[in-house]
């Protein structure tokens, strides 16, 4: 997983060099993004792996190259617990992923994650580690470990939403992060409420949601990573091989919201539903048809 192959999607690839001549003329920083894509066993479905809601604050860093911060909050999935080295956690990697796709932005990617830790401890640090960051983009990573211990998520769901909420209050782009997709996840009975109250609380306050408990699902269904293990020995906790496809995923979706973004900034008439030829549809982002291996 750490060398990196030339292999991208086939799609995405053709569809962002079409964008990158279109825009050449007006967006310097966007015309050429070196895309590093990773290995082929790390593609999800678009359908699974976009975020379609707007980061206007990132998008516009990233389209005017100025430096972009991006605070990765969240628990042990976040801090990297089951990688082999600190470099191989999800957050690490997601920055040099990122670097990789923008050569000429400064990019930082800071890791607040925190063993153990669940929604109410989270909240308590935001101010510390996430405002005190000044971040254009939080990825909060949030809910596993509320499902490992509780069945009752209805607190849960007021504190989260409070969370995003002070975020927004501050102007930060906010990507929600579900759970991971593993045996002791799948052995309590919240976990199907809680991915419905993360992506509920995402819908409601129009902040973006990475599905990586779907993603997860697909990679297990397909065996897409296989032989290597997407799960550690413990059941919980991701390994080398899921991190490093985790942040090729997440950098590929961030990539792909902040060029539309950008395609629709300059369109004649603004209309989200027109991004490059791709249909949208209410609640749903640009049509993922467009982006269909």
């Amino acid at each position: 997983m750490s060398a990196r192959r030339d292999i991208r999607c086939p799609v995405i690839s053709r569809l962002l060099g079409a964008l990158a001549i279109t825009w050449a003329s007006s967006l310097p920083m966007l015309a050429e993004p070196a895309l590093a894509a990773g290995p082929a066993s790390c593609d999800a479905s678009p359908v699974l792996s976009s975020i379609d809601t707007a980061l206007e604050r990132s998008a516009s860093h990233v389209q005017s190259g100025k430096p972009l911060t991006i605070v990765a909050m969240g628990s042990s999935s976040t801090l990297g617990v089951g990688a082999s080295s600190p470099a191989m956690n999800y957050p690490n990697r997601l920055e040099r992923d990122l670097k990789d796709r923008f050569p000429a932005i400064p990019i930082r990617v800071i890791n607040h994650g925190m063993s153990g830790q669940d929604v109410p401890e989270e909240l308590t640090r935001l101010h510390r580690d996430v405002l005190a960051e000044h971040p254009d983009l939080v990825i909060w990573q949030v809910g596993t470990n509320a499902v490992l211990r509780r069945d009752d998520l209805s607190a849960d769901e007021q504190l989260i939403a409070r969370g995003v909420a002070l975020m927004k209050e501050h102007r930060i782009d906010v990507v929600l992060m579900d759970l991971q997709y593993a045996p002791r996840v799948l052995a309590r009975s919240a976990w199907a409420e809680m991915e419905r109250v993360i992506a509920d609380i995402a819908r409601g306050a129009d902040v973006g949601l990475f599905r990586r408990f779907d993603i997860m699902r697909e990679w297990d269904h397909t065996q897409r990573l296989a032989p290597a293990a997407i799960i550690g020995a413990d059941g919980l906790h991701m390994t080398d091989a899921s991190y490093g496809c985790l942040a090729d995923q997440l950098a590929e979706a961030l990539a792909w919201n902040w060029w539309s973004r950008a395609k629709l900034a300059h369109s004649p008439n603004r209309n989200p539903h027109t991004l490059a030829g791709v249909e949208g549809s209410a609640g749903t982002g640009p049509a993922r048809s467009a982006r269909e291996p």
